[in-house]
């Protein structure tokens, strides 16, 4: 699939449990991560999902927030990807930030230069990428 989102990660469907208005819809990554996707109960009718079929998660860049320490503290985002940086390309602004999860799916993250050096983002380094269930859109093939 061609898309701008830098994030596109292959799977298949796990888990779908549908709600009043929104379903959640869990997605295993061919590397073995869960990814947590909630979408209209509208959408899951429309693409046909349900346990098994293979979709591919779509998510931008700049909805990834980096996290090297949570110091305590518990998040309410869905999607919590702890990997390895590998990548650091800087930009004038923003750099790009490439998590690498251990079944070899990489996450790319946008922030800002002062976000890479407040964290200290280097290669090597543990990093976590966090982001809501709601920031993932969910393709199917036709």
């Amino acid at each position: 699939m061609k898309t701008s989102a830098r994030n596109q990660f292959v799977g298949k469907v796990k888990r779908v449990l549908i709600g009043a208005v929104n379903a959640e819809i869990y997605l295993g990554l061919n590397g073995g991560a869960t990814l947590v996707a909630s979408i209209t109960k509208e959408s899951v009718a429309t693409l046909g999902i349900e346990v098994g079929v293979e979709a591919i998660a779509l998510v931008k860049a700049p909805q990834i927030i980096v996290v090297t320490d949570f110091g305590g503290y518990k998040v309410s985002a869905r999607n919590q990807l702890g990997g390895t940086v590998v990548a650091v390309k800087p930009g004038a602004v923003n750099s790009e930030i490439d998590i690498e999860l251990g079944g070899g799916d990489i996450v790319a993250a946008t922030v800002t230069n002062d976000s890479v050096a407040t964290l200290g983002l280097t290669i090597g380094q543990p990093a976590t990428a966090i982001f809501k269930a709601g920031s993932v859109i969910l393709a199917v093939r036709s």
